[in-house]
């Protein structure tokens, strides 16, 4: 497979008014869903509708969270078990743990 041939990685947007990053594909939202108290963002949902599944999304949502939470100065509690999991396969996120 070619790199022209590699679907591009989703889009996320953040959504601070929700308290959610979100991943739109035709019509259809995939979601991380987080609250943010005492410099501890937690991670407390993450959803990707099963017509979805297999695409990547939820890693890039949970990886955008991250990012989020580095970027801010804030510690991470993973409270979703998919979160739970990312991080444990990503050790370059331990660091953020709360």
């Amino acid at each position: 497979m070619s790199t022209s041939d590699r679907p591009l990685p989703p889009t996320v947007q953040h959504a601070p008014e929700r308290h959610r990053f979100e991943v739109i594909i035709d019509g259809a939202v995939s979601l991380t869903d987080y609250s943010i108290a005492d410099g501890v963002l937690t991670i407390v949902h993450t959803e990707v509708p099963e017509q979805l599944g297999g695409r990547g999304i939820a890693g890039a949502l949970i990886k955008a969270v991250l990012d989020y939470a580095r970027d801010n100065g804030l510690k991470v509690r993973p409270a979703c078990s998919y979160a739970r999991s990312y991080i444990e396969r990503h050790p370059e996120a331990l660091p953020l743990l709360a």
